[in-house]
């Protein structure tokens, strides 16, 4: 049986984790793994602590999506993967690995999944979280300082240089191959009742 696999997309502090807690609860963790577009990102060890944190780290070639899509090939053919442990702190990867076997259902989850061709054509059914710019960016604040150890003048320079630029250049155009649109988010039950429905529904038709 192939897995279902959703592309979960929509800007930085959209409601995505939300969105996706939601379904975990409804259709069963034991049924569901979650891979993040997040963990792929490039290792710059070869860089200085400066030049990290001098990148553009919201531009699709950031990322090493060319890994994420060998992934999501392996588990659809029931083999286990090691996913990348990123370190948003000091911006490298880990030495360890995430093992992540195959389940039912996956989850994709990245604000620039869906600017990803090659990444999108995986998806049955890509939904994107559509919130608006004032509440993501409190929600951006406040992740970043809290889980991340950043400042606020650092939050504030990184969405002004790079955040907002790459969204309206990438992640707001590609809501274009949504299937589902989910308008304010994790705080909309109505579009969270109808996912869920349909998802069982292709879960049980596999």
């Amino acid at each position: 049986m192939d897995p279902v696999i959703i592309g979960i997309a929509g800007g930085t502090g959209a409601g995505k984790t939300t969105v996706i807690r939601h379904i975990s609860r409804q259709i069963g963790k034991k049924n569901i793994v979650v891979l993040e577009h997040d963990s792929y990102y490039r290792d710059l060890t070869h860089l200085s602590p400066e030049e990290r944190a001098n990148q553009n780290f919201d531009h699709p070639s950031a990322l090493e999506t060319e890994l994420m899509i060998q992934h999501l090939k392996a588990l659809k053919e029931g083999r286990e993967v090691e996913v990348p442990v990123y370190d948003f702190t000091h911006h490298v990867r880990k030495e360890e690995t995430r093992q992540v076997k195959p389940k039912k259902l996956i989850l994709v989850d990245g604000i620039l999944i869906f600017s990803e061709q090659d990444l999108r054509e995986h998806m049955d059914i890509k939904i994107f979280v559509d919130t608006d710019d004032d509440v993501r960016l409190m929600r951006r604040i406040r992740r970043d300082i809290v889980e991340r150890d950043r400042s606020l003048e650092g939050v504030l320079n990184q969405y002004e240089k790079y955040v907002r630029p790459m969204h309206l250049e990438f992640v707001e155009p590609s809501k274009r191959y949504a299937d589902i649109i989910i308008p304010r988010g994790g705080e909309n039950d109505v579009a969270l009742e109808m996912v869920q429905a349909l998802i069982a529904e292709r879960i049980s038709d596999e």
